[in-house]
């Protein structure tokens, strides 16, 4: 079978053939939240990034199985290979006042929100960490019969790091390199040992029955568990973001490789961070920017699309609200564009744009080259306007703007005082004062009313 598209693969470096294991399915297993906060625009973009696979693919007719777990329980404060601190779910519920189910259910009904917003492909199924302990409990289970696991004297049970002997394949560490991070837990054998079930109290916050006492699945665990059982031995691509290489990825590969006995993820692919206005976003920096805070701003949630699709999803990148704002801009332009197109007679589709975006989209998802292309086919006034309709349309199947938004729908009217409001600022824009204009543009903002500035005079749209 040819290659599906190429992406860049983590382990070996290098830009790979995609060819599914079995002939027409491509599945994905990709990491999915901690539902315990919002997540933010970062977070987003490692989303996008199975979303844009799963468009290609499912365009080159190939049947998509992408598994996104949600994390409900085991992730720890420090997720480190320490190991150490008390549960991110149970820490938030007690900060919020409320039951770890609730909390776990309203982040995770946020998250859902949020892809829609973004208009990200389903995944085929989200299964949760809390219910899946039977899983993991049966992968202990043979990880500690086949002598890559052990049970201390109080119930925790430990992954023998040393017992795997191509450790560091995806982060390229080396175990006699690795020096202890954090509190160490002093039952461990090798300090890069890592928790598989953690043995806590019966009464604690987070606690589940298994073999070797109360306790709760380590963070790492339930991704080797979930993958195999809902993918089977045999996954085309392993998604997340690349602050999850290590130790998260490292770890889940070495606990599923050594309990199949054998390579089970065929290309790992990581989406590299995201800044914002130059700085990681984190509570402590005042920078966190979430897909509500973007509406909030008046903005199309799809504009943090637009903005990511222009660039390329392995290379960090800086985002910042000037890049949003030309982002909706262009975006709203676009679908006037199409709107208009979409009033001519139907013509065929340009196989040359089809063509390029394509070949784009199947190079490691260069979707910065793609994106000039659709630029190319908007300026390009030789075209008949029922073609570029149609070219669009199609095109807009990869990209997911929804550019066919505004095809047949009436101009919102404008509410009372805002013609006024909108005359008097044409004639503060022609007399060059600019602070009027400001304060206009303001007022018709609370009215509703989004103002654009172009080379031809002021736009609007409601």
């Amino acid at each position: 079978m040819p290659a599906v598209m190429r992406l860049h693969d983590t382990r070996t470096g290098q830009v790979e053939d995609i060819v599914p294991a079995t002939p027409g399915v491509l599945r994905i297993y990709g990491c999915g939240p901690t539902v315990y906060r919002d997540q933010h625009v970062g977070n987003m973009r490692s989303y996008l990034l199975n979303d844009l696979i799963t468009r290609y693919a499912t365009r080159k007719n190939l049947r998509v199985d992408l598994i996104v777990n949600i994390t409900d329980v085991g992730h720890l404060v420090d997720d480190s290979a320490a190991d150490t601190g008390p549960d991110k779910l149970a820490s938030q519920a007690a900060a919020e006042q409320r039951s770890i189910a609730e909390v776990a259910a309203h982040y995770e009904a946020g998250f859902h929100a949020d892809l829609a917003a973004l208009n990200i492909t389903p995944a085929s199924r989200y299964p949760r960490a809390s219910e899946s302990i039977g899983l993991m409990l049966e992968l202990i289970a043979t990880l500690i019969r086949t002598g890559h696991a052990y049970v201390d004297e109080v119930g925790n049970v430990w992954f023998d790091a040393r017992s795997f002997p191509s450790y560091g394949a995806i982060s390229h560490n080396r175990l006699e390199d690795l020096q202890p991070s954090g509190e160490q837990d002093a039952r461990k054998r090798f300090h890069a040992d890592w928790a598989l079930w953690k043995s806590t109290s019966p009464d604690a916050a987070v606690v589940f029955d298994s073999p070797y006492g109360p306790g709760f699945p380590g963070w790492h665990l339930e991704c080797s568990a979930m993958s195999v059982a809902d993918l089977g031995e045999s996954i085309d691509i392993h998604t997340g973001g690349i602050d999850l290489r290590f130790p998260h990825h490292e770890d889940e590969r070495a606990q599923t490789e050594a309990a199949v006995g054998h390579e089970v993820v065929r290309h790992w692919v990581h989406g590299e961070h995201l800044l914002f206005e130059g700085r990681k976003m984190a509570k402590s920096t005042g920078n966190v920017v979430a897909v509500a805070d973007v509406v909030a701003a008046g903005l199309d949630p799809l504009a943090v699309r637009l903005a990511f699709l222009r660039m390329r999803y392995r290379q960090q990148t800086d985002l910042d609200w000037d890049a949003l704002r030309a982002a909706d801009r262009t975006l709203r332009r676009w679908r006037r564009d199409v709107a208009r197109w979409a009033e001519s007679p139907s013509k065929p589709m340009c196989s040359g744009y089809v063509e390029r975006v394509e070949a784009a989209f199947a190079d490691d998802l260069d979707t910065p080259s793609a994106v000039v292309v659709l630029q190319e086919l908007f300026a390009d006034d030789s075209l008949p306007d029922g073609s570029r309709f149609e070219t669009a349309a199609s095109l807009d199947q990869l990209f997911g703007l929804d550019l066919v938004r505004d095809v047949g729908r009436a101009p919102a009217a404008l509410p009372d005082g805002a013609q006024d409001l909108l005359d008097r600022r044409a004639e503060a824009r022609a007399a060059k004062d600019f602070a009027t204009s400001d304060r206009l543009r303001d007022e018709l903002a609370g009215l509703g009313v989004t103002v654009h500035d172009t080379p031809a005079g002021q736009t609007w749209e409601v």
